[in-house]
């Protein structure tokens, strides 16, 4: 029996950014990057699920970075399948495309993902908690979870709330979602943490420090990235 689960449709102007060269660029590319580094050395990620795909800009990437030999795309929307398909199509190694709510990702099995990749998809999850338990169950003992997320003090922000859509009433901070990381049952050290705070991320959109304001020490974060692990 399906469940209807809770789901925040994005904006047509949100929809329209995930298209373009600053989403791939600036956003996606470099999360990549910062996450990549904080990954364990040594290790391969053969089967990849890719949460809250989207329209597959990330398939390639993450096909070019870590030479899975499959990748799942899963999101929540409804029209992702016909949006994402090309992208599937055209990625170098096999890609299947999955429908459904992350808090309950029904035909997914215990344990059996190296790596769970979850991009500026869990700040739109309604039942949080639920999305983190899921993750933990299919990720392989030793596998790893890519977390990068934009907190409450840039979903709060005027601008994103004018632009986008989101689950308001669920947005936390940098501390709170490392802390339902580790409550999950990863492990999450200090080292593998990276708090970027770009231009993009903040209030002003950098304007401050393109006038030659430097940037605050002491601040509330706008993004966290985390490379947590499913303990053996």
């Amino acid at each position: 029996m399906s469940l209807k689960l809770p789901f925040v449709e994005e904006t047509r102007f949100g929809n329209w950014f995930l298209n373009t060269n600053m989403w791939r660029l600036r956003v996606l590319e470099r999360a990549l990057n910062d996450l990549q580094r904080l990954l364990p050395t040594g290790h391969q990620y053969a089967r990849i699920l890719d949460v809250g795909c989207g329209f597959g800009h990330s398939f390639t990437a993450l096909a070019k970075r870590f030479q899975p030999l499959e990748i799942v795309g899963f999101d929540a929307d409804p029209h992702f399948p016909a949006r994402a398909q090309s992208r599937a199509q055209a990625c170098e190694v096999p890609v299947t495309l999955v429908a459904g709510n992350a808090s309950l990702m029904q035909g997914l099995e215990d344990n059996s993902f190296d790596m769970v990749f979850c991009h500026q998809t869990f700040h739109h999850i309604v039942n949080q908690q639920e999305a983190m338990a899921e993750f933990f169950r299919v990720l392989k003992p030793g596998g790893v979870l890519l977390f990068a997320e934009s907190t409450k003090r840039y979903i709060y922000s005027l601008q994103i709330r004018l632009l986008f859509r989101h689950p308001m009433h669920v947005q936390k901070t940098a501390e709170e979602y490392i802390a339902m990381i580790r409550q999950a049952g990863f492990t999450l050290p200090e080292e593998r943490i990276s708090l970027p705070f770009l231009w993009w991320s903040r209030p002003d959109s950098g304007f401050f420090e393109w006038i030659g304001v430097p940037v605050p020490e002491k601040r509330e974060e706008t993004l966290v990235n985390a490379v947590a692990i499913k303990p053996l």
